[in-house]
């Protein structure tokens, strides 16, 4: 079970798309404050609330589908950035750097063929050379 884990978190953006999904959480748990604060705040929280779902979806697609990982990573970089001005300064900063960080993961992270020692087979021995005779 622990192997079969560790191999699925290894073929695509895990860390990433957790860093994002964090990003998002953040910037959405700002305006799910008590209801006192939230009337203080009025409409500015819709952006709020719509940015990290956007952020948190982002993030866990790229779990399920690896080969968008570039798109998720640049809209995910975009979305951060427009957090900091729609969205009280982007979760008080932390969810726009926490933004950045992921999508800029997420985007730069590339598929790792699997050596032979994880498919079971035995490496290749090496050639005889004329020295070796």
């Amino acid at each position: 079970m622990r192997y079969r884990w560790r191999r699925w978190r290894r073929s695509r953006p895990f860390w990433g798309g957790l860093v994002t999904a964090l990003a998002g959480a953040e910037i959405c748990a700002i305006p799910l404050a008590p209801m006192e604060v939230m009337l203080h705040q009025g409409i500015a929280g819709v952006p709020s609330v719509l940015l990290g779902i956007v952020m948190i979806m982002l993030g866990v697609s790229v779990w399920w589908s690896p080969q968008y990982r570039s798109l998720a990573g640049v809209v995910t970089t975009l979305i951060a950035a427009a957090a900091l001005v729609m969205s009280n300064l982007g979760g008080f900063l932390i969810g726009t750097i926490l933004g950045i960080v992921g999508g800029a993961m997420t985007f730069a992270w590339q598929p790792v063929a699997p050596s032979p020692h994880s498919t079971g087979t035995a490496p290749p021995a090496p050639a005889a050379t004329t020295a070796d005779t």
